[in-house]
């Protein structure tokens, strides 16, 4: 479930009997990407690498990246998963049983309406709790000017050292951090501020778009950097405070918010140490 919303994947853990598991799969839940990841992926893997190649060539090629990427998150949950299981979570593994039930016919009215209500209606009520004041914050942000910079270009250029470490720049970053309430509008951000806007960028074509990212500095390195950071980085802000709902404690959902964050980080400084040391 977390493939289509991580925070509907969160709910969805309910199922499972066992408190102790229940909880390692809540906080390893967003290392597969949701749909909100899925767009920037797609764009990043269709203008950087398919251009590598060019042609049928290429975008067989960056459908493969993608595909390794979302494989490199599935195999990230099962080694945290082992690794809460042996170290804060430990304990025994509970055994499954399934008995199938007499068969009745389906009630599809009432499966209809509780899947509203139970699922859909939950999940966008905390969506749009966040996203109203998170849109005036980001608008702040890019508005609010000290000198001739704005409060985001003051923001960008304070972790840009940071951000260098990682492959990647400040604008990328801040980008990801003001993206919190939503994944979506990661993208929109950066071409914001590349831009010098004032409002959230909203451009169809990729390639305006790979225009924009290699005129600020953008490499095969940023990019691949970028698609790591997008699968492993920390969930959405509606994800973060379905899990404090979840587990009714605020340490879960902030060690949900550290664990695929600092595995994010740490692979960015692997991959740029390596492509220094043995690509250029």
């Amino acid at each position: 479930m977390g493939f289509g919303c991580n925070s509907a994947g969160v709910v969805g853990c309910r199922i499972i009997d066992s408190p102790r598991e229940r909880l390692i799969a809540i906080l390893t839940n967003s290392f597969v990407p949701c749909n909100g990841r899925f767009p920037f992926l797609i764009a990043l893997s269709s203008i950087f690498i398919a251009r590598i190649y060019g042609g049928f060539t290429g975008s067989i090629v960056s459908t493969f990246v993608v595909i390794f990427l979302i494989i490199i998150g599935i195999v990230m949950t099962l080694c945290i998963s082992n690794f809460l299981s042996h170290t804060i979570l430990k304990g025994l593994p509970s055994s499954f049983v399934l008995e199938l039930p007499p068969y009745r016919k389906p009630q599809f009215g009432k499966i209809f309406i509780r899947s509203i209500f139970d699922r859909t209606l939950f999940v966008l009520c905390r969506a749009i709790a966040v996203a109203a004041p998170a849109g005036l914050v980001i608008w702040l942000f890019a508005n609010i000017n000290f000198g001739n910079q704005s409060l985001l270009s003051l923001i960008a250029s304070f972790i840009d050292p940071f951000a260098s470490l990682m492959g990647m720049d400040g604008y990328i970053l801040t980008g990801f951090i003001l993206g919190f309430p939503a994944n979506e509008i990661v993208l929109p951000i950066i071409l914001m501020a590349y831009m010098g806007g004032t409002s959230l960028t909203s451009i169809e074509d990729n390639y305006q778009i790979g225009q924009i990212l290699i005129q600020n500095g953008w490499t095969i390195l940023t990019c691949i950097n970028v698609m790591i950071f997008t699968i492993l980085h920390f969930p959405c802000s509606t994800t973060i405070l379905t899990i404090k709902k979840e587990t009714g404690s605020w340490k879960w959902a902030f060690l949900s918010f550290i664990i695929p964050t600092a595995c994010g980080v740490l692979f960015c400084f692997i991959t740029t140490f390596l492509y220094n040391v043995f690509l250029l």
